[in-house]
């Protein structure tokens, strides 16, 4: 895979991903940006939480279905690498927005585009969101799916957030009523970078304007096999993962109405299996963000919420609790929150100093390969391109570290 890289912006639009979320749920106010709170007179001011925003666009076009099935499979290896990143020492928080456009099935009138979700720190979901796409069509419009992701998602008002659209699809960049030129330069008005990756050989990409695309909002153009299934090395580290991150389930305790608390624990055991059903590397690489701190749930975990003093526990209703609470009384319920932070911390440690083993195991292996012919596939090209914006901004990958939060250097593209 070849990259153009254009240096002049300093944020990134994704229209295909997410990326590192912080140690907290971000409320729908927040979404829009940082709200800055004034300090006391004899403290120092805090800097703001850093923040990537990433929004995907997916084509799913008849042609796409290999496209999604490495989103659905590379999901979780991506957003390990911004698990590492940090920005003056701090961890960024992670929102992640999914569009799909060429999609016959979606109303004509309104470009066969659909706003899948909107962004959100919930990793979950967004891997929930990819399970569920379907392919048919169509008539791919990514002017208008561009224009679409800035109209229509909360994006930070914040010189300091890296904010990023990847488009992902195989037909003429052209295509639709709206111009791909305009769509481009809206963005990068905003701070919002568009990087480009085009399904097939990447002298086509170069001629249907897909490197043009990138070149307006000083995003990367990247060309891709949509079709290639990354080989997976098995490792003694897989089974051991998988029955930590089943064992690290048991330490979530859902709060809220009957019908959330329901949703968030079958949503969670859903992504487990999906993960496990693609492979036990996939499924490896989800534990390994289920023991980092962007993995956090503080919408329907009460660890979480009170941890980031979302909820007070005082203020919950008895209904609001799960059964094994309801009867205890204020200091027990207490009690039982440490007792499940506690446990959840020792899994957590477990499976990173478990994942940093894997990781090491996986790059011997790779070494041993080294002068074979590799398909560059999704997630090398979204690794490469943010990793690449970041620096921009400041940011470092740094070597993931046990503890609840797992921190490489910066890898460049290659360029023409």
């Amino acid at each position: 895979m070849k990259i153009q890289r254009w240096m002049a912006g300093m944020c990134v639009a994704i229209s295909l991903g997410g990326m590192s979320v912080g140690l907290r749920s971000l409320t729908h106010a927040e979404e829009k940006g940082p709200v800055e709170t004034s300090a006391p007179a004899t403290a120092q001011v805090a800097t703001p939480e850093p923040l990537i925003q990433m929004a995907i666009l997916l084509d799913t076009s008849n042609s796409m279905d290999g496209l999604i099935n490495q989103a659905r499979a590379q999901l979780w290896k991506v957003v390990n690498e911004f698990a590492l990143a940090r920005r003056q020492g701090q961890r960024p928080q992670l929102q992640v927005a999914l569009f799909e456009y060429g999609n016959d099935s979606l109303p004509a009138n309104e470009g066969h585009i659909r706003l899948v979700l909107p962004l959100t720190d919930d990793l979950d979901k967004v891997s929930e969101a990819l399970f569920a796409l379907t392919t048919n069509g169509g008539n791919e419009y990514c002017g208008q799916v561009i224009q679409s992701a800035l109209d229509r998602l909360q994006w930070s008002n914040s010189k300091d957030a890296l904010k990023c659209i990847f488009i992902a699809g195989n037909e003429e960049f052209t295509q639709g009523t709206v111009d791909y030129a305009k769509s481009c330069k809206a963005a990068i008005a905003q701070g919002i970078t568009v990087n480009t990756i085009f399904c097939g050989a990447e002298a086509e990409g170069v001629n249907t304007k897909w490197m043009d695309g990138a070149k307006l909002a000083d995003g990367d153009f990247m060309s891709i096999n949509q079709e290639a299934v990354v080989a997976a090395i098995s490792t003694p580290q897989d089974k051991p993962l998988a029955e930590l991150s089943s064992q690290l389930n048991t330490t979530y305790i859902p709060y809220g109405n009957s019908k959330q608390r329901a949703e968030a624990v079958e949503r969670q055991t859903a992504q487990d299996d999906n993960a496990n059903n693609l492979s036990a590397a996939t499924n490896a690489s989800r534990a390994q963000f289920k023991a980092s701190a962007l993995y956090c749930n503080t919408q329907w975990d009460l660890v979480d919420a009170l941890q980031h003093k979302k909820v007070k526990l005082e203020d919950l209703k008895p209904e609001e609790l799960p059964e094994e609470m309801r009867k205890l009384t204020p200091a027990q319920c207490k009690t039982y929150v440490e007792q499940k932070t506690q446990q959840r911390v020792a899994l957590q440690n477990k499976i990173q100093e478990l994942s940093q083993t894997r990781e090491k195991f996986i790059a011997e292996a790779r070494q041993k390969e080294a002068g074979q012919a590799n398909e560059k596939t999704l997630d090398s090209a979204i690794i490469q391109a943010v990793r690449n914006q970041a620096s921009r901004q400041q940011y470092e990958f740094a070597k993931p570290t046990p503890a609840a939060a797992p921190a490489s250097q910066p890898v460049s593209p290659n360029q023409n």
